[in-house]
């Protein structure tokens, strides 16, 4: 091994873990912020789910959520909430109160559904034969999925529907098509796009390793690999090679990949 190589193994050896990066973010109002920043519904819940597949501890995160319950308007916004207060020993039944499906089984665009189908199924809560039909029904002849009814697919989208669709024992043709789409997405690095171009980014790869977890697969050394080059030395992780920005939402989406965590989290 080189000098170089040797330093940058020792240096992920003694970093912070990722969880004592996101509690060392945590605000005196129990929320969790950015850098710089203010705390906010949205963020604590995903440093809150970061930290219960970790099984450490989100301090007055739940209390905090609870007390923004009424701030928060879109779908997404509410199943997000819904599923980390759930993680961390809630009810939660405010929020999934206000998931209630269209005619066609939609909570939405495709990725409301997404998410509302893993917090009703975090809960324990049915969920339509209608909204199966949708999500599979919005699958992009490319194999992916897209945020919006119509629209390209990205990798991000087309790894929460997969997550999605395994939680309602989904299987065959469709998860392996988007499976498939996903594999175009990596790159030489390990790290995998959004969407063709964009290069790899942290994001994008600890959506997918879920994805691939999801459906029993194995996602592949290089994708863990090419995470483990963007740790740095405080816990947080870098959102690519190039840029570091949101760390605290950045290494809460890869502390849940890497503790094998896909969607919906097991209560």
């Amino acid at each position: 091994m080189g000098v170089k190589a040797l330093v940058a193994a020792v240096a992920v050896v003694l970093a912070a873990a990722p969880a004592q990066y996101l509690q060392g973010r945590q605000q005196t109002d129990g929320g969790f912020a950015e850098p710089g920043g203010r705390s906010t519904p949205g963020l604590t819940a995903w440093a809150s789910l970061a930290l219960a597949s970790t099984g450490d501890s989100a301090g007055g995160g739940l209390a905090y959520l609870e007390a923004h319950e009424a701030e928060l308007t879109a779908p997404t916004d509410v199943a997000l909430a819904a599923m980390a207060e759930l993680a961390l020993g809630g009810d939660a039944s405010s929020l999934l109160d206000r998931l209630r499906p269209a005619a066609d089984g939609s909570f939405g665009q495709i990725n409301a559904t997404v998410w509302a189908v893993f917090a009703l199924r975090q809960a324990g809560h049915p969920v339509s034969r209608a909204t199966v039909r949708f999500l599979l029904g919005r699958q992009r002849r490319s194999g992916g999925w897209s945020w919006a009814r119509t629209g390209g697919a990205d990798s991000n989208d087309t790894a929460a529907a997969i997550q999605a669709l395994r939680a309602l024992r989904v299987g065959g043709k469709p998860i392996d098509r988007g499976l498939a789409y996903l594999r175009q997405l990596q790159n030489r690095d390990g790290g995998f796009e959004l969407t063709t171009g964009r290069g790899s980014d942290a994001q994008s790869t600890a959506w997918a390793i879920q994805a691939f977890l999801a459906a029993g697969r194995k996602p592949g050394r290089a994708a863990y690999a090419y995470l483990a080059r963007l740790r740095r030395t405080d816990g947080s992780y870098r959102y690519s090679a190039r840029y570091v920005t949101t760390p605290v939402w950045v290494t809460s989406q890869v502390a849940l990949a890497l503790a094998g965590k896909p969607f919906p989290l097991a209560r």
